[in-house]
């Protein structure tokens, strides 16, 4: 066999390679971004006390650990699983970004986010886990909390927003509500993200002066940033009590953020037994075609302008 290629062969291999090269675009995209808020944080004084990942190693090794997350959906799908991955942290801490990176080569309708808003009225008076209970999963699904019952523990708790009574029967109620949810199959893992106060300051400093990153500071946020010590006991509190043998918690190191995220994934992905699932090959077939078919012309003004 001849090793030169066809033109058609090479016009072929090179559309593969475009394709590929396309398909890591959306993580780019967000590297991208991380590199312009390194640019502004230039502007800043040092914060970190971490010497920078390489870049190669990160992307190896996040792209190693986002087939590997394929691998976990496809399992979880076949063997009609039940996950449930609880992140928890301080504003700013990162649980945003690892469940992007999460969720980005995965099925949406296989793996999803709640991120729930404040309990409207009516939720006020419900049981106080019926709004969670209704986001959790079916056979085959996967659902990332970000943020979750928890919330009683924490923002609750230091905002005032629940009475002690209520607070005190969240450490009563939540141990059994977790043991139900591993008693009905449900893979439960929880992750709090742990950062300084420094690198909490820095990350809200950048937040204020990176026009697309302003929405992300609340005026919660802003008052929760007062009460960092109030925000620490709470943690601690929930930490003793709720940091149980069949549903432990664990501790992302997460001021710094790349690493963070392989981290949390890699981990993981050893708390889950999947295992490889066969497929059947998949043979495209040939396109049927009708002589009789005519495509009509599509009206000018219906069109986008291809202004790029």
């Amino acid at each position: 066999m001849s090793d030169t290629l066809t033109t058609d062969e090479a016009a072929l291999r090179a559309r593969i390679h475009q394709e590929m090269a396309d398909s890591l675009d959306e993580e780019l995209e967000l590297e991208l971004d991380d590199q312009r808020l390194d640019t502004l944080a230039g502007e800043m004084p040092e914060h970190s006390e971490y010497p920078p990942l390489d870049r190669k190693v990160y992307f190896k090794e996040l792209l190693r650990l986002q087939t590997e997350l394929v691998k976990l959906q496809d399992w979880v799908q076949h063997e009609k699983k039940k996950v449930v991955i609880l992140f928890e942290g301080r504003d700013s801490a990162g649980k945003g970004g690892v469940i992007k990176r999460i969720t980005q080569r995965l099925n949406p309708r296989i793996c999803r986010v709640a991120a729930l808003p404040a309990p409207n009225e009516r939720e006020r008076t419900q049981w106080y886990f019926q709004r969670y209970a209704a986001h959790l999963p079916a056979g085959g699904e996967i659902v990332l909390f970000d943020r979750s019952w928890y919330n009683r523990a924490g923002v609750e708790r230091v905002m005032g927003f629940c009475t002690e009574d209520q607070y005190q029967e969240f450490f009563q109620s939540v141990p059994e509500f977790e043991r139900m949810l591993i008693r009905s199959d449900i893979i439960l893992l929880k992750y709090w993200f742990s950062i300084t106060d420094e690198e909490q300051e820095f990350r809200f400093n950048m937040r204020i002066h990176d026009p697309l990153k302003q929405w992300k500071l609340s005026p919660m946020d802003v008052e929760a940033r007062t009460r960092w010590e109030l925000y620490t006991k709470a943690k601690e509190t929930m930490l003793e009590r709720t940091h149980l043998p069949d549903s432990p918690w664990w501790i992302v190191d997460a001021v710094d953020k790349k690493r963070a995220r392989l981290n949390c994934i890699s981990h993981l992905l050893t708390q889950i037994p999947y295992a490889p699932v066969t497929h059947q090959p998949v043979v495209l077939p040939p396109r049927v075609r009708n002589p009789d078919y005519l495509r009509g012309p599509i009206p000018a003004e219906m069109h986008v302008p291809a202004v790029f």
